[in-house]
């Protein structure tokens, strides 16, 4: 048995070793190849006296790269016209962003959700969604995801970078048709705590801010960094179905299949709602209309992507890349709100108080009166000091439901509240001294209880 080690560049991850492999493998005479990304190599054990070179190159060739050492690459960019495009889009977006401000497009009243028993009434609201809250986490992820397979694969036909969007968006509704079944005929069986969903949040958003790095090109080495499943559930998951576009659709189906599970305010409404039909086919048809309502926003990002060709697709990918930091940075937020860690607290200031007056505050019959206004920027007020072990009567006035700080999570007092038109009380009784946090359903609006002797 021999053994020959040579050097291959171009390789970015995982699903490159499996490519590479499939087509080594195919040479007479090669028993075994392992192929490491990282160092850029390729060790080969085969029978005979020699290994064709010719051969090898071109089954590395058909696999998309080339024999070779790539250059180091840098940390920063050294061309100085990535920055000045980088400048030129945040301008734009800048621009884009004060007009959407001036003419309220950031305060989406479309449609309530206090009719969900109607279809038409819940495939509105997925339209609504999926251009507002689905758009800030999900379509982020997407655009993110769709840009570097653009950027990655300039060749590519549009229905090539079309497919992802189909498969993904095909994905979300089929497990939302089938998901909201179960959890219509079982109840909150799929209900995740605000803790998991915030750190769900926080793990999205970071990958977000890595494809967000990497579209800019102001940062190269960053490009060698990619977040990929081990090779052999690569493998099982039939990441190497796709050779030519080293992409699985299997992959990206059960990407969009996942979303069932984050933390969007309208999403979670009408989940609440299916689980409250206790009935199945209820159930599935809600969230399953639902899904479909969220896909013409999303599959919009799909057909923006998909027809981009020549030189303004670098400015548009940098335009990309900054958008989707921001949302990044805006998700990793919210999760950190959500999820209920606190690198920051006044527990000890809070704890050290006892003579407090809050007059947002009242004290009726032993009962602590605690009243908040909801509308759609958020919580007023949105802090409170009361009182260890006195019961609190929190009664919130909703203005606007059809906003995310309609819904209010607490982990600590175990709320997981979506309030109706009009007012809400919910009821609880503070057993230690420290702050309780409250937020919406996806931390982007918070609030807090300063709990006191």
């Amino acid at each position: 048995m021999n053994k020959k080690t040579i050097n291959i560049k171009g390789m970015h991850c995982r699903s490159c070793e499996i490519l590479i492999e499939d087509e080594i493998k195919k040479i007479p005479g090669v028993v075994k190849v392992k192929v490491n990304h990282r160092e850029c190599l390729a060790r080969i054990k085969y029978q005979g006296a020699d290994l064709n070179m010719e051969t090898v190159s071109q089954a590395v060739k058909k696999a998309g790269y080339e024999l070779g050492i790539d250059k180091e690459k840098t940390f920063f960019s050294h061309n100085q016209n990535d920055y000045l495009t980088v400048i030129f889009a945040a301008l734009i977006i800048g621009i884009l962003y004060l007009l959407g401000n001036e003419f309220g497009l950031f305060n989406l009243k479309i449609v309530s959700t206090r009719n969900l028993s109607s279809l038409p009434i819940v495939f509105l609201v997925g339209i609504t969604a999926g251009v507002s809250t689905c758009m800030a986490l999900i379509g982020g992820l997407t655009l993110a995801i769709s840009a570097r397979f653009s950027e990655k694969h300039p060749n590519s036909t549009s229905i090539q970078k079309f497919k992802p969007h189909l498969f993904f968006n095909l994905g979300r509704i089929i497990s939302f048709f089938v998901l909201g079944g179960i959890i219509g005929a079982f109840g909150s069986l799929f209900q995740l705590s605000t803790t998991v969903l915030g750190l769900m949040t926080i793990a999205i958003g970071s990958v977000m801010l890595i494809l967000g790095l990497q579209l800019t090109s102001l940062f190269p080495k960053l490009s060698t960094y990619k977040l990929t499943l081990p090779k052999e559930l690569s493998r099982l998951l039939g990441i190497n179905e796709h050779k030519d576009q080293k992409y699985s659709h299997l992959n990206t189906f059960i990407a969009g299949a996942l979303t069932f599970f984050l933390p969007c305010g309208f999403t979670q409404a009408v989940q609440l709602y299916a689980i409250s039909t206790g009935d199945a086919l209820r159930g599935a048809l809600t969230l399953g209309v639902f899904a479909l309502g969220t896909a013409p926003g999303l599959l919009g990002i799909g057909g923006l992507i998909s027809s981009l060709k020549g030189a303004f697709s670098n400015v548009f990918f940098k335009f990309v890349g900054l958008i989707v930091i921001f949302l990044a940075i805006f998700n990793i937020s919210n999760g950190y709100n959500l999820s209920g860690i606190k690198f920051f607290s006044q527990s000890n200031k809070a704890s050290n108080a006892v003579e407090v007056k809050d007059l947002n505050v009242t004290l009726e019959n032993g009962v602590q009166i605690v009243k908040m206004v909801q509308n759609e920027t958020g919580y007023i007020p949105n802090s409170f000091t009361i009182r260890k072990d006195i019961p609190v009567k929190w009664i919130i006035t909703s203005e606007n439901v059809n906003s995310c700080a309609s819904s209010i999570f607490s982990q600590a007092i175990g709320v997981r509240k979506f309030l109706k038109q009009g007012e809400n009380i919910i009821e609880f009784t503070p057993k230690e001294i420290g702050e309780i946090l409250f937020t919406c359903s996806m931390g982007m609006y918070r609030g807090t209880f300063n709990v006191v002797n």
